[in-house]
């Protein structure tokens, strides 16, 4: 698995100058991953932040040490993706910028241990400008809060070093955000069925088990939660086939909904099921 992982990096060619605005992280597919020869054209080089997140993740958990890799380029051709206001890019050739790329970049940098890929401290003020009147985050400054959104900020903050806190002992020894009306928007967010939903007025749904448990969690919050009523939901939403769906009896299982149920699970402590890293999404032993 990690050889395979492995082959969809980008490197750039040799004496290739490191301004030249490309990134050089991984490709998500073959699909995106085009002959050395052709990645001097920008057009050419698929490599994209959340693929770079999914490839290191991936990674870890199957043991490599990715401390290995050549993340001097990575982390160098990465930095430029930044913006001026702080969020990034999740490509050299121009997408839409919010929270998920700011998570992305601090969760690699975190897995590479080193920070020299972004400005943590202006990746901080996008994450500010972007927490709600109501205590969430939404995706860009100014947007309604939403589960993943508010997952993305929190986690990035936390992996960055900003957020110490603890509320089941009462510390706050560092939170530059409004942690009670954080609370407050997340506690709100587990429906009468016992799920989570992502935004106000939506049903619940089991990834958002995850994408908000893990923000109370990070905080020291999750013991608030019904975690009996949270279980018999993520069980309702396990189909015959094994996989979980998106939605209580639903009866197609997909791969996204599957992980996060289990991820769910495993934040409620269920037994047969891996220590989760919450802020990495990943399993604790990995790290």
């Amino acid at each position: 698995i990690a050889k395979w992982v492995l082959s969809f990096q980008v490197h750039p060619e040799a004496n290739v100058n490191l301004d030249n605005g490309q990134f050089y992280g991984f490709c998500g597919s073959r699909t995106t991953k085009f002959p050395s020869n052709l990645v001097k054209d920008p057009c050419h080089n698929g490599s994209h932040l959340a693929s770079t997140y999914s490839a290191l993740a991936t990674l870890k958990i199957v043991g490599y040490d990715v401390l290995n890799l050549d993340s001097k380029v990575l982390l160098l051709s990465m930095k430029k993706l930044q913006q001026p206001d702080g969020s990034f890019m999740p490509t050299h050739i121009g997408a839409e910028t919010d929270l998920r790329f700011v998570y992305c970049a601090a969760a690699i940098c975190s897995m590479l241990k080193d920070w020299s890929g972004m400005d943590k401290e202006k990746a901080k003020e996008y994450i500010l400008n972007c927490q709600s009147y109501d205590g969430g985050f939404g995706m860009v400054p100014g947007s309604e809060s939403h589960g993943g959104g508010t997952f993305c900020a929190v986690a990035a903050l936390y992996l960055m070093g900003f957020i110490q806190v603890d509320l089941a002992s009462n510390s706050r020894e560092s939170a530059p955000i409004d942690v009670q009306l954080l609370l407050e928007w997340c506690l709100q967010r587990q429906a009468a069925d016992g799920g989570f939903q992502g935004r106000r007025n939506k049903p619940s749904d089991t990834c958002y088990a995850f994408w908000i448990g893990g923000v109370l969690k990070m905080i020291g919050a999750y013991h608030l939660i019904d975690h009996g009523a949270l279980q018999e939901f993520l069980l309702t939403c396990q189909t015959c086939y094994g996989g979980f769906s998106k939605f209580p009896d639903d009866e197609l299982p997909d791969i996204y909904h599957s992980y996060y149920g289990l991820a769910a699970l495993s934040l409620l402590g269920e037994e047969e099921v891996e220590p989760l890293c919450a802020e990495l999404g990943i399993i604790a032993a990995a790290l």
